[in-house]
């Protein structure tokens, strides 16, 4: 079964959908469905884990001078 929905999107987001469109040859409803399915596959929860290991510094912040209680 089909759904259809009307949204509103950024003209930013209008110029890369055509564009995108154009590039690929591909319809922009298709994009739009890969995107969503992509999104929907995907677990929102586990994303923040690609950053794991990746920042330096001390492991307490507050140890930092200036950030300190008076």
């Amino acid at each position: 079964m089909s759904h259809t929905i009307t949204i509103r999107i950024t003209q930013e987001l209008a110029v890369w959908l055509e564009t995108t469109a154009r590039t690929t040859g591909l319809p922009r409803g298709r994009i739009i469905r890969e995107h969503l399915e992509r999104a929907m596959t995907s677990d929102p929860g586990q994303s923040f884990l690609r950053l794991a290991g990746t920042v330096s510094g001390p492991r307490d912040l507050s140890t930092r001078k200036g950030f300190q209680e008076s």
